[in-house]
């Protein structure tokens, strides 16, 4: 599903990309990706938080928003987002209950948490008027019924409310493959199956978006990649280096960016993994510069200087 949008130039490949530290577990890494700064435990918020910047005037409640049951490091910090299952399970389905809670807050003498609720019940009542009105996709945006399909559309729905979001985060998991990676053929089995959601789910974004999408960057990013060779269960272990995607109207797509390493034993990194030739900052600090206008990025990515690849019109 992605190849037309290559081809179309709205999508953009930067191999041999990740997390320059060595790491092969799961929670360091991805945690060290959320945070933006790699190997480095300390750091108290997350990368996207930090790109948002302070808001001009009132921010929106779901200025920045997650899908999924709790809200990840990557959006946790000094500004304003919230994590949701769905728009319309942001709520206290008891009407009662959501006013003995709303009143409790309010007398509350802790200004942080007083502030924390009015955010919270803002953003609730936000949500809970989008859910009246019914969503319809754009003709031909066709979202898979898997979750991450789902958390698009729910985003797309965002979008087009016009409700001041800012940034979003969706997920999909189950990439951990030692075991049965592919079946009889490269089109079948857990992988496929994988990328197949994953495709049909960015290309149904896409084409939702429609012209909005000048106004919209996705970039997708994985904490680290898969071994180089087969293991003797027809799985792959943890690697190092993978690829990211990026798509959206200022990006100049059509083009697979980085320098590739090459798969040779020699060329390997631990003589087992496509070698790392491109930071995950230097991505994400690109579109933070270029395509958000934020030009702190030592705020964004403390101690690290991106090196841009030209892939943002204006880019050098």
């Amino acid at each position: 599903p992605l190849k037309p949008i290559f081809d179309q130039g709205h999508l953009a490949v930067v191999d041999a990309a990740g997390s320059p530290d060595p790491t092969r577990s799961h929670f360091d890494a991805q945690d060290y990706m959320e945070s933006g700064t790699p190997g480095l435990k300390s750091t108290d918020s997350g990368w996207m938080n930090r790109a948002l910047g302070k808001p001009v005037g009132k921010p929106s409640p779901v200025r920045a928003v997650a899908l999924g049951p709790t809200l990840p490091r990557t959006l946790r910090g000094g500004q304003t987002a919230v994590s949701m299952q769905s728009i319309g399970a942001f709520q206290v389905r008891d009407p009662q209950a959501a006013m003995e809670f709303q009143q409790m807050y309010q007398a509350s003498k802790d200004p942080v948490m007083q502030a924390t609720a009015r955010e919270t019940f803002e953003a609730m009542s936000m949500l809970q008027a989008i859910q009246k009105q019914a969503y319809t996709p754009a003709a031909g945006a066709d979202y898979p019924r898997a979750p991450l399909g789902e958390s698009l559309k729910q985003i797309a729905q965002l979008i087009k409310s016009d409700v001041g979001m800012e940034m979003a985060f969706a997920d999909i998991g189950n990439w951990d493959h030692h075991v049965q990676e592919v079946g009889q053929t490269a089109s079948e089995g857990r992988l496929a199956d994988l990328l197949r959601t994953f495709g049909q789910s960015l290309s149904a974004f896409l084409t939702d978006m429609g012209g909005r999408m000048q106004d919209i960057a996705v970039v997708t990013m994985s904490e680290f990649g898969r071994t180089a060779q087969e293991n003797g269960n027809r799985g792959t272990d943890h690697g190092h280096a993978n690829c990211m995607f990026v798509m959206g109207g200022d990006v100049k797509g059509g083009k697979v960016y980085g320098k590739w390493p090459g798969l040779e034993r020699e060329q390997l990194y631990e003589g087992r993994d496509l070698a790392l030739t491109t930071d995950f900052r230097d991505v994400l600090g690109e579109l933070v510069s270029r395509h958000t206008g934020n030009p702190s990025l030592q705020g964004v990515f403390p101690g690290y200087a991106p090196k841009f690849l030209g892939m943002v019109q204006g880019s050098l």
